[in-house]
């Protein structure tokens, strides 16, 4: 299986890998999500260390359950060869309806065939009131093209 675009990436080819795993995620579906992911992936969330697919999707069902209404924005960072930098926010709610918002940087390691290999992230969140609110777009579609990303935000 191939998930292009593929390694070395160019600054187009790293920004449409950016877009597309935004999207990917703002499904919320660890299922189809994980799809983009090495069947052997190291990832690094937060305090958890999960590896392989399997895993990964139990990391995205405990995550989704938790983080309500969930709406992410990724921006590219920077790249090099087969390395990605991605920086991101995203916002929910828990189930007593209290918003947050988390911010956080990424570095994705890819194989060659386009599958992510290595994810390590580093997340930190804080309360917002629902009126902080700033992603508003159906949560069932991706971001619009024209909604703001995070350097518009001051993100």
């Amino acid at each position: 299986m191939s998930r292009p675009p593929l390694p070395p990436f160019t600054l187009e080819s790293a920004a449409q890998k950016v877009r597309l795993a935004e999207d990917g995620w703002n499904t919320r579906q660890p299922e189809k999500v994980a799809l983009a992911y090495t069947e052997d992936c190291a990832w690094r969330n937060r305090g958890e260390f999960v590896t392989g697919r399997a895993e990964i999707i139990g990391l995205l069902k405990r995550k989704w359950t938790r983080e309500l209404e969930y709406r992410l924005i990724k921006e590219l960072w920077a790249h090099d060869g087969n390395r990605i930098a991605v920086r991101f926010a995203y916002e929910y709610h828990d189930d007593s309806g209290q918003w947050y918002r988390a911010y956080g940087n990424e570095n994705w390691e890819f194989a060659a065939d386009g599958l992510m290999q290595r994810r390590l992230a580093s997340i930190n969140e804080h309360p917002i009131a629902a009126s902080e609110r700033k992603f508003h777009w159906d949560i069932n579609a991706p971001r619009p093209a024209d909604h703001p990303g995070l350097s518009d935000f001051g993100f």
